[in-house]
């Protein structure tokens, strides 16, 4: 039987409120400014994906999983909820557009994986996909990264999203090297090396941000 740890729970709920001054700034200019909510939609899908994954129609003593990628559901959707209802028509639309796609990819995500008799086939499918989904979701911070050393600025880079996926990934790393699990810790491997390299960034160029930086945002490049 797989060992549960209750460690990476708490440590989600950190990384989803992390994201709470974002939305404060979003809230108080009512406006969602030149940002993009690609992010928060990707960040849906994984955890849907992932929660997915936990499940024990996908996976054998795996609750913890999908305990913890429900509850950052629930927060993606609440921001994604703010996002639309400060954005400018446009934004708006779009990002209503981007969430209907994202719950209909994962019904017919759900409904496919259902239709395979052989579990392992199915674990197996399904562990790909959620592996491939956090690799995607974990490799978006090297824009903003790229961003930092050309400014030498770490106003777009928050410290504690930064430090709470670090702590996140790595709780889930030793999660799923306890679990012999490589669809878990394979990609959060890579998260712990990312979180990482933006830590001793923000460390590097913390104090070379202007007196006048404001609370910072997940930048758009789209």
């Amino acid at each position: 039987m797989q060992q549960e740890s209750p460690v990476p729970s708490p440590l989600s709920l950190s990384l989803s409120l992390s994201l709470v001054p974002t939305f404060r700034r979003v809230i108080r200019n009512k406006s969602t400014e030149q940002f993009s909510g690609l992010p928060y939609i990707y960040a849906l899908l994984n955890c849907l994906i992932s929660a997915w994954y936990g499940s024990p129609f996908m996976s054998v003593d795996n609750l913890l999983v999908t305990t913890v990628n429900s509850s950052g559901a629930v927060f993606q959707i609440i921001y994604i909820t703010l996002f639309i209802t400060h954005a400018e028509k446009p934004q708006k639309v779009r990002m209503f557009g981007l969430l209907l796609a994202v719950l209909v990819i994962v019904a017919l995500i759900i409904a496919g994986t259902l239709q395979i008799s052989d579990f392992a086939l199915r674990h197996i499918l399904i562990g790909c996909l959620s592996c491939a989904s956090l690799v995607s979701m974990f490799a978006s911070p090297l824009f903003v990264i790229n961003l930092v050393i050309r400014t030498r600025s770490v106003e777009y880079m928050p410290f504690y999203l930064s430090l709470s996926t670090f702590l996140m990934s790595t709780a889930f790393f030793v999660y799923g090297m306890l679990n012999y699990d490589p669809f878990v810790y394979l990609p959060n491997g890579i998260g712990t090396i990312l979180g990482i390299v933006q830590l001793a960034l923000f460390f590097y160029y913390k104090n070379t941000a202007g007196e006048d930086a404001r609370e910072p945002l997940i930048v758009s490049y789209t």
